[in-house]
C-alpha cells in the first residue's frame, strides 16, 4: 500500500502544474485586463499611463514569460502582490479563510449528522409514507436554486420577523459586547448562511446513503445476521451501514476544496468576508495575482480531496489493501 500511495503522491505534482498553466492561460486570454479596470474607474487616464501600469504589473511580456515568473514565486510560497491594493495576496487569503473554513466546517457537520440519519431512515422504512415524504423534500432540496432560498429566508426571517441578521458577520455594536454576547451574534449571523449551503448537500448525501443501504440490506450476510438473532441497531448500524461509507469518503474528499473555496453565490448575498466573497471581487476587478491564488490552494485542495479518499477507500475496504499487494 505503501507504493501505491507513493505513486499517487508523484503524480499530483505535475498534474498541479498542468491545471496552474492552463488556469493561467485562460486568465489572461479573456477579454479585458487589470488595467482596462482600473481605467474603466478613471475615463481621464492616458494610453500612457495604462502602459505604465502594464509595464508596472508586467503585463507587457508574453505569457509564458509571466508564468514562469509566477511559477518563481509559488515555489518561493509567495503568490505575490494584488494589483487592486498592493497588499500581498497571502495576507488576503488568509483574513478571508478562517471565516469561510468557519462557516463549511459548520455545513459539513450539519450534513453529516441530519443527511446519514435521514438516509438510513429512507432505507429501512423504503415504500412507506414516511420515505415518500422525505423523498419529495429530498427532490425539493436538489431543485430549489441557492440564491433563491437565500433571498427567501433572508426575507422571512430577516425582514419580516426580525429573528436573524441578514449580512454580515458582527453587529453594529460588536466590539461593545461581551465575550459571550459576541458569541452569540457571530452564531446568529452564521445561521442562515450554514443553512443555506447545507440544505442541498442535505438532501444529496441523504440519496446516496439510502440507495446504498437498501442495495447492502439485500445482501446474504444481512440475512445471516438477522438469523443469528442480532438487534436491529446492530444489524443496520454495525454491519449495513460501514459499507455504504465508500461513497460517503467520496464526497467528503471532494467537499475537502469546498472547506476554503467558499461559495461565490452565497458569501456574495449574505456580504460574507470570505474565500468565495474574495473571488468574485477578484475577477471583476481582473485581479490576476488574487485569483491565481485562490484557484491554485483550491486545485491543491482537490489533490489532497482526492488523496485522502483514495487512503480512505484502502481503510474502509480491505479488498483494495489486497488488491494492491496481488
Amino acid at each position: 500500500m505503501t507504493k501505491y500511495f507513493l505513486k499517487k503522491t508523484a503524480g499530483t505534482v505535475p498534474l498541479l502544474i498542468g491545471i496552474t498553466l492552463i488556469t493561467f492561460l485562460v486568465i489572461h486570454l479573456a477579454p479585458g485586463s487589470a488595467v482596462d479596470a482600473k481605467a474603466s474607474f478613471n475615463p481621464k487616464m492616458t494610453a500612457q499611463a495604462k502602459a505604465k501600469l502594464e509595464s508596472l504589473y508586467g503585463l507587457d511580456r508574453p505569457i509564458l514569460v509571466q508564468y514562469a515568473d509566477w511559477m518563481g514565486r509559488l515555489v518561493r510560497c509567495d503568490f505575490g502582490t494584488s494589483f487592486v491594493d498592493g497588499k500581498p495576496v497571502t495576507e488576503k487569503i488568509l483574513q478571508a479563510a478562517p471565516v469561510t473554513l468557519a462557516i463549511n466546517l459548520g455545513t459539513l457537520l450539519l450534513i453529516l449528522v441530519l443527511g446519514i440519519p435521514l438516509g438510513v431512515y429512507g432505507a429501512v422504512r423504503a415504500g412507506t409514507l414516511g420515505d415518500k415524504v422525505l423523498t419529495v423534500v429530498v427532490f425539493a432540496g436538489f431543485s430549489v436554486p441557492t440564491f433563491w432560498l437565500s433571498l427567501i429566508l433572508m426575507s422571512f426571517f430577516g425582514v419580516r420577523l426580525g429573528w436573524l441578521p441578514i449580512s454580515g458577520l458582527h453587529s453594529l455594536f460588536y466590539d461593545e459586547m461581551g465575550t459571550w454576547q459576541q458569541y452569540l451574534d457571530l452564531g446568529r449571523h452564521l445561521i442562515l448562511p450554514i443553512g443555506v449551503a447545507a440544505f442541498t448537500s442535505v438532501a444529496g448525501i441523504s440519496r446516496y446513503v439510502r440507495s446504498g443501504m437498501i442495495q447492502v440490506l439485500e445482501k446474504p450476510y444481512i440475512r445471516t445476521a438477522r438469523a443469528k438473532g442480532l438487534s436491529r441497531n446492530r444489524v443496520i448500524y454495525g454491519h449495513a451501514l460501514p459499507n455504504v461509507f465508500l461513497p460517503l469518503i467520496t464526497i467528503l474528499g471532494l467537499s475537502i476544496p469546498g472547506l476554503l473555496g467558499g461559495s461565490v453565490i452565497f458569501e456574495t448575498i449574505f456580504s460574507v468576508p470570505g474565500m468565495g466573497r474574495l473571488f468574485f471581487d477578484s475577477v471583476f476587478t481582473r485581479d490576476y495575482p488574487v485569483i491565481m491564488g485562490i484557484l491554485t490552494l483550491g486545485a491543491c485542495l482537490t489533490l489532497l480531496g482526492n488523496f485522502l479518499a483514495d487512503i480512505g477507500y484502502a481503510l474502509a475496504d480491505p479488498r483494495i489493501r489486497v488488491g494492491e499487494h496481488s
